[in-house]
């Protein structure tokens, strides 16, 4: 016979999927997010937070027609409840990897013109010498938030690596001044960076800033390079590089670009470097880095997508 004892906690023991979604929820800030990253339907997301409320008694989340909220309530069950799921999912990788091979879903984010053009042809050789382990890619120039959106790992084209991370160098990059032969005999070959004042610039915008190239040169002597900031213009800008390598080729104008966005344009002959002496500074960072959120336990998979990541581009790219 089952006493009333035994009867809530199976209540409380069948609530337990729900209490896990209320956390997702308070991570993601919305339903539609929050049932992304659980795979599961938006329906099926506020079904299960409306029976946690209805057993609970009370409302846990305040809802607005942009965006989710906890009421107070929502928020202390998720705060007393989040430590311990992170624990049990942190136990069970441990666990699963223990048995040496990578497995599971390896979730990543990286930059649109790296991921299209370097890093996606890479990925079948990894999948395959990793049969059990399931990449999902995000392909954004968004920075977005590894631990609130899920991410394992992300590669970041910046300046520096982020401190709140852990951090690898994945390899340097340069930018490049390229435009196409045809545009060049149209409208002539700066011999200086000053004579891209009359030229058709195509720019990757930068606030409210106006736009402007800068460029060193080696001088040759044990003095500081020589440097110069010209202000420039054009028809076209975009915040993608991709955009912009398109564009050049198109023949609308001189385009700045990162060297991984340019390369296999470059080595087809389709673009070829303008002021080739001068090296463009400021323009995009120089280098690339694999980063992940720090963790007490790091599955095998992301472990092992880092060391292939790291060998594939440690001397540079590819076309």
């Amino acid at each position: 016979m089952v006493n009333n004892e035994d009867m809530e906690t199976q209540r409380v023991e069948a609530l337990w999927t729900h209490l896990y979604w209320l956390t997702i929820l308070a991570q993601q800030g919305s339903y539609t997010r929050a049932a992304t990253r659980l795979g599961v339907s938006k329906a099926a997301m506020s079904q299960r937070i409306a029976e946690l409320e209805r057993a609970a008694g009370v409302s846990l989340v305040q809802r607005t027609t942009r965006s989710v909220r906890l009421t107070e309530a929502g928020q202390r069950l998720v705060d007393q409840t989040r430590d311990q799921y992170e624990g049990i999912a942190q136990s069970f990788a441990g666990v699963r990897d223990s048995a040496g091979v990578a497995r599971g879903e390896l979730r990543a984010t990286a930059p649109v013109a790296f991921a299209r053009q370097q890093l996606v042809p890479h990925l079948s050789a990894f999948l395959r010498a990793n049969p059990e382990v399931r990449v999902q890619l995000e392909v954004s120039d968004r920075i977005s938030s590894l631990a609130s959106e899920g991410f394992d790992l992300a590669i970041r084209h910046s300046a520096a690596a982020p401190e709140t991370h852990v951090a690898w160098t994945l390899c340097a990059t340069r930018s490049v001044i390229v435009a196409t032969r045809a545009y060049l005999r149209r409208r002539g070959t700066p011999a200086s960076p000053q004579d891209l004042a009359s030229h058709d610039c195509l720019f990757y915008p930068r606030a409210q800033e106006a736009p402007a190239w800068t460029f060193e040169r080696a001088t040759g002597r044990k003095t500081a390079a020589e440097r110069v900031t010209v202000p420039i213009n054009g028809p076209f800008s975009a915040n993608n590089s991709e955009t912009l390598r398109d564009a050049a080729l198109d023949d609308l104008g001189i385009a700045l670009l990162p060297d991984f966005s340019a390369q296999a344009a470059l080595r087809a002959g389709q673009l070829i470097k303008v002021l080739p002496e001068w090296q463009p500074k400021g323009g995009f960072a120089e280098q690339l880095y694999i980063v992940r959120p720090y963790a007490s336990h790091v599955p095998r998979a992301v472990t092992a997508f880092v060391s292939y990541l790291r060998k594939t581009f440690e001397n540079g790219f590819s076309d």
